[in-house]
């Protein structure tokens, strides 16, 4: 996917899809059975100048090594501009929405935090990326689930991650149905 295809992606992505959410959720118990270690891997995502140009604009963070290729050509290491850490970090919602399920009765997911990010590869402009996540922790209440994945942004043909972190997200739940709940 490039430039324009890239943006349109990350637009259709917008969480406000019910219906596409609603196709992937999945039983409590089958949601449950992935801290088996079971991998979910988004499809690539490129990661073009235009992104990060409107990253830059949206941050107010313009380092010439974001947004000027030729002085970023001349003057780093890195072989032309690349993408701020906190891009490829908040690429993980549209990868991970690309890739993972959610519980049944989920009426919406909200990030709870992040331990452990590191950055450890650069994202040159015109990568392409795409996101792996292993549940890891779940704590299951009334009416959410809080999950705790380690997750990674991954570039095709490098040896190492953009980045790694255990990302901790909150699934709040519909109430159950009368038939479903407890007797007191």
């Amino acid at each position: 996917m490039t430039g324009a295809n890239a943006s349109t992606r990350l637009d259709r992505l917008a969480l406000d899809d019910e219906d596409a959410l609603r196709r992937r959720l999945v039983p409590l118990e089958t949601y449950r059975s992935y801290l088996d270690g079971q991998a979910f891997v988004s499809d690539w995502l490129r990661v073009d100048q235009s992104m990060i140009d409107r990253f830059a604009d949206a941050t107010n963070d313009h380092q010439f090594i974001h947004v000027d290729p030729e002085r970023a050509m001349a003057e780093t290491p890195f072989g032309g501009t690349i993408a701020h850490g906190f891009l490829s970090l908040s690429l993980l919602s549209t990868l991970a929405y690309d890739a993972m399920p959610g519980a049944e009765r989920t009426r919406m997911g909200v990030n709870y935090g992040f331990d452990e990010v590191r950055f450890l590869t650069p994202v040159k402009s015109g990568a392409r990326v795409r996101g792996s996540f292993r549940l890891v922790a779940l704590k299951e209440r009334a009416v959410s689930l809080q999950s705790t994945w380690d997750a990674a942004v991954e570039i095709e043909g490098a040896p190492k991650p953009a980045l790694v972190a255990r990302w901790i997200t909150l699934a709040v739940l519909e109430p159950p149905a009368d038939d479903e709940r407890t007797p007191a």
